[in-house]
């Protein structure tokens, strides 16, 4: 029996193997290789690119071919009469994302993608990608979705991972420039940093524990240590929501400061979006035209209008920021015929409008100390009022950042807790921040995938997270 079941998964594994191109590995190219975005350091040269084909089209003795390599897109333009007969046949074989190396002489022109374009010299298959799926025509989202590990090789999907790579590092350059520490918090935790509804519960060897909704307890502990620092990592919301704002996990990032009252986090918020917004606005120029020339292509010529005038306005967000008490945005609110009453929560329709009146983001502030986490210190002034701050960003995309300053008082924090109906037991490491040396201290959370979502006009945050999680989706 086992020889039968050994000869039946070798007669499979040839099959298999019958049906799937093999990868070839060509002959070492005969010209420097040269990355596509390198190409203008190149000019009048012979160079090889190493990548894959985008798409092409054939007109005669000449075949266009666009080649992307992961740092650009170029025109390759083979013309039959200047090439042996098996380099002009791979380029009629080779077909949508087929892997290829393409050596060829370097000619600046302004009408080729890049601006650039090359003049084939040989062209090699790597392996010939049969029948890839996503094809030029229009395709549903859910479709789009299910192939997500194919989609993100799209022109629009790599700007939009670009720039959300970008917005990372700018992130971290601006909190290491103001002398922030990172510390990764834990992914698993046995308690619930903002109430235990929306948890994502997990078998911790028999014991019941959580995917961590916030890193920030952990955060201030390990200010008490360094002074200044913040997290960045993944994080966990089981809402089940469906809605455009919602992943069941995203990344945040999470800065804390010792010795940081209330109006300094704001300043800190400000000069911190407006660093990461200007430095992605400069760094992403390349990515964000990307996205325009995709909606050309795509024949929506309003919404590529929509975009550059977007990435004109995001100039403009540079500090100060607008702040609105929230006690004047529920006026607001009922001006603009919304039914919001004082002590409602802020949700996304309540955003927008709030938002709609501004260029730049706004900050509501002072929120009823009742809706809010019980770590967010009450206003001396009016103890009914947390000195809390959510920053919303316009055009819909609603907040980016929420941000406190944090109790600091033991007994106050612990009245907070009970209220709360928090077990003390599971927070007693918590309240030791606040036996041993406790100073006011500020802090705040944002978004990234909402940040990014803000800066390209993504439709969904789903486009702005390499495999997203979400009610209704965890495949691929």
């Amino acid at each position: 029996m086992d020889e039968q079941k050994d000869q039946h998964e070798i007669e499979m594994t040839r099959i298999a193997d019958a049906q799937v191109a093999k990868v070839r590995l060509p002959a070492a190219p005969t010209a420097p290789t040269s990355s596509i975005a390198d190409l203008g350091q190149h000019v009048g040269a012979e160079v090889t690119l190493r990548g894959w084909l985008y798409n092409k089209r054939g007109k005669g003795k000449l075949t266009f071919l666009i080649v992307r390599d992961g740092s650009g897109l170029a025109q390759a333009v083979a013309y039959k009469p200047d090439l042996p007969e098996e380099v002009w046949a791979a380029t009629e074989q080779a077909s949508d994302e087929t892997s290829i190396i393409v050596r060829g002489l370097v000619k600046e022109d302004s009408r080729a993608v890049g601006g650039y374009e090359l003049a084939v010299k040989d062209f090699q298959i790597v392996q010939q990608a049969a029948d890839y799926p996503i094809s030029a025509k229009k395709h549903s989202v859910a479709f789009l979705m299910d192939e997500r590990h194919l989609w993100l090789r799209s022109r629009r999907q790599r700007a939009l991972l670009r720039v959300r790579a970008t917005v990372e590092w700018a992130i971290q350059d601006f909190l290491n420039g103001q002398g922030y520490t990172r510390v990764d918090s834990p992914i698993i935790t046995p308690t619930a940093a903002e109430g235990s509804g929306n948890l994502f519960t997990v078998d911790y060897f028999g014991a019941p524990a959580y995917l961590a909704q916030t890193g920030q307890l952990y955060i201030e502990a390990a200010m008490m240590s360094l002074g200044k620092v913040y997290s960045f990592g993944p994080t966990f919301r089981a809402e089940k929501s469906k809605t455009r704002r919602h992943l069941a996990e995203f990344w945040m990032v999470e800065p804390e400061a010792a010795y940081m009252e209330f109006d300094q986090l704001l300043e800190l918020e400000e000069n911190f979006v407006s660093y990461v917004v200007q430095t992605t606005l400069d760094k992403c120029e390349a990515e964000l035209d990307a996205l325009v020339q995709v909606a050309k292509l795509d024949e929506d010529a309003a919404q590529a209008e929509r975009l550059e005038q977007h990435f004109a306005v995001l100039r403009n967000v540079k500090a100060p920021f607008p702040r609105l008490a929230y006690d004047e945005a529920i006026k607001v609110l009922q001006a603009a015929g919304n039914p919001a009453i004082w002590g409602d929560d802020i949700g996304g329709d309540e955003e927008t409008i709030l938002a709609s009146q501004y260029d730049r983001p706004v900050f509501v502030t002072r929120y009823p100390a009742s809706i809010k986490a019980f770590y967010m210190q009450p206003d001396p002034d009016r103890p009914e009022l947390a000195l809390a701050a959510d920053l919303l960003a316009p055009e819909g995309y609603g907040e980016i950042i929420g941000g406190s300053q944090r109790i600091h008082d033991f007994d106050l924090l612990l009245q907070r807790m009970a209220e709360h109906k928090l077990p003390r037991e599971a927070y007693e490491w918590y309240l030791d921040l606040r036996r041993y040396g406790s100073v006011p201290h500020s802090g705040f959370g944002m978004g990234l995938e909402r940040c990014v979502a803000w800066i390209t006009q993504a439709p969904h945050l789903r486009e702005t997270i390499p495999f997203p999680r979400m009610m209704e989706r965890m495949y691929p």
